[in-house]
């Protein structure tokens, strides 16, 4: 299983590990209430690294993904970024990710842990002749994040650099321990996010400095099942469990945020630009409430009475609300919020609310 270059810091700190893709990620640290509590309220810190990471180098790596992604991403200038969407000529999302553009290269950060599936799919649209190279730099780049209302400050203390005006999706260069990194604004936790992607060779200088720059704001490590809730919290879906071949962009909300309507050509974009005609989105993405501490698995039904009408994506329990939060699936005529459904759990069938997304606003 592979292994985050700081996996004995991970170790030293009190981490139990799960497996995501292929890796060995922090679970949690020992308590993830305190790990919730310290984003909403201070400042932790998480390691990113198995995410997907791709670098695109050479003249035409701009025009290439222009012609094969779902959003325009030719107006960006360098230090900007957008929302992207990969899709099948059936419309279906086979990728999203985050596309930063820099004056050398274009960055792709996969939205979710989806190991090598966005690398593999772009890359067979990479067709000989065209000047663009693409890297996959799963395991020689590391990636931080510092979520909480306190991570700007972190961040700028730690590498020297002005990131409390960072707006979303920006970045900014730096250097740490001797190595050009850079220091993005992203969505995570609902909470203001900053992430530092850099060479993993300096991942240990970045991760010491960051937290030694925290003891102030009583920093703390924040592991995967933390990062959960405060993301179905904020509203955020991922690749892999929200986002995938059974979705189209449309149904997941993403009008103007990650596909366009009026860059032209790519694959899927009849499928897209007939729905937004047409106004036939067939389903919506929607918050879920469940009085119950039953946590429903991905792919559990949704029913009105007995009829069918969608499913389940994301559950996690939520300790503050004593309720599980989900993200599910339903059929439009359902998707109104305060709709009453049921979910069907472990075998038992299980009262749940239609809530509007997010679930949680930053105050």
């Amino acid at each position: 299983m592979k292994q985050s270059r700081i996996h004995d810091q991970h170790q030293q700190l009190g981490a139990t590990f799960e497996e995501v893709t292929g890796w060995s990620v922090p679970a949690h640290y020992g308590d993830v209430t305190a790990e919730y509590a310290a984003v909403r309220n201070r400042v932790g810190i998480s390691d990113l690294s198995h995410r997907g990471k791709l670098r695109v180098t050479g003249d035409d790596r701009t025009k290439w993904l222009q012609s094969i992604i779902s959003n325009d991403i030719l107006p960006l200038k360098p230090g900007q970024g957008r929302y992207s969407s990969f899709l099948t000529h059936k419309g279906k999302m086979l990728g999203y990710f985050r596309v930063h553009i820099q004056s050398d290269a274009v960055w792709i950060e996969d939205v979710g842990e989806v190991g090598e599936t966005t690398f593999q799919a772009l890359r067979k649209f990479l067709l000989y002749g065209t000047k663009a190279k693409m890297e996959n730099c799963a395991e020689s780049w590391g990636l931080l994040l510092v979520s909480g209302p306190k991570s700007a400050e972190v961040v700028s203390a730690a590498f020297g650099v002005e990131a409390r005006t960072l707006e979303l999706l920006q970045t900014i260069p730096a250097t740490i321990s001797g190595q050009s990194a850079l220091i993005m604004r992203t969505e995570e936790t609902g909470e203001q996010d900053l992430e530092i992607l850099l060479p993993a060779d300096a991942l240990t200088a970045a991760w010491s400095q960051l937290m030694t720059a925290g003891v102030p704001f009583d920093i703390k490590p924040i592991g995967a099942q933390a990062r959960e809730l405060l993301r179905i919290e904020a509203g955020l879906p991922k690749a892999g469990p929200d986002l995938n071949e059974e979705i189209v962009p449309p149904e997941a909300n993403l009008e103007g945020k990650a596909f366009s309507l009026s860059k032209g050509c790519y694959p899927g974009q009849e499928v897209v630009a007939r729905m937004d005609t047409y106004g036939n989105v067939r389903r919506h993405l929607v918050g879920l409430t469940i009085q119950d501490h039953t946590v429903p698995a991905r792919g559990s039904k949704l029913f009105s009475g007995d009829r069918e009408v969608g499913w389940v994506s994301s559950a996690v329990f939520s300790p503050q609300r004593n309720a599980v939060l989900a993200f599910a699936f339903p059929l439009r005529d359902f998707s109104a919020p305060n709709t009453e459904l049921t979910v069907e759990a472990a075998g038992t069938r299980h009262q749940a609310i239609v809530h509007a997304l997010p679930f949680y606003h930053r105050p």
